[in-house]
């Protein structure tokens, strides 16, 4: 990376196989529904903690200082349900609730950063499962997405990452530039 190239970054967790799996069958339920737009692809599924934005290597060498800091037992999270953010009636994004710890590793990487980052306003523990353009029936599909059940699986993270993400015409390129683990 040279000095004055900048680099889209974000922090986040990714999932285990057991709950990658379960986000598959909601997909596949999601993708019943008649609408415009895409589901995230499996391989790309993560929860954002803190997105950075674009930041030069300066930046990202306190970045990745600040984040070897933090001390943090390793996360017991629950897949909880299913919802739609929306806008203007529309939905917009389909997404799966994790419930857990997360509120508080998410303040202590806040905390960390707080010399270069503000504050995340409202940190929603979501993971986005599918985007949305157009539906036409968008009180039925807000309605059967409000329905959908998810398993309620119980999982372990014992990390959380610091990610690039370069964004292309055929979706984006995750690239994780450093891992930091989580068990005190």
């Amino acid at each position: 990376m040279q000095n004055n190239e900048k680099l889209r970054t974000f922090i986040c967790i990714d999932f285990p196989s057991e709950v990658i799996k379960e986000i598959a069958r909601i997909q596949s339920l999601v993708n019943k529904q008649n609408f415009t737009g895409k589901l995230i692809e499996l391989e790309n599924l993560h929860l954002t903690l803190k997105f950075l934005g674009e930041i030069n290597s300066k930046t990202l060498d306190k970045v990745k200082r600040d984040l070897s800091t933090i001390k943090f037992n390793t996360l017991n999270l629950q897949l909880s349900h299913v919802g739609t953010f929306n806008y203007k009636g529309n939905p917009r994004i389909v997404w799966l609730k994790v419930t857990g710890d997360i509120f508080n590793l998410q303040k202590q990487i806040d905390a960390s950063l707080e010399k270069l980052f503000p504050k995340e306003q409202r940190f929603m523990s979501h993971l986005t499962i599918a985007r949305v353009k157009y539906a036409k029936d968008k009180k039925g599909f807000i309605n059967y997405i409000s329905n959908v059940k998810c398993k309620n699986i119980k999982f372990s993270i014992n990390n959380f990452k610091l990610k690039t993400s370069e964004l292309k015409p055929s979706g984006p390129i995750y690239n994780t530039i450093a891992q930091y683990p989580l068990s005190i």
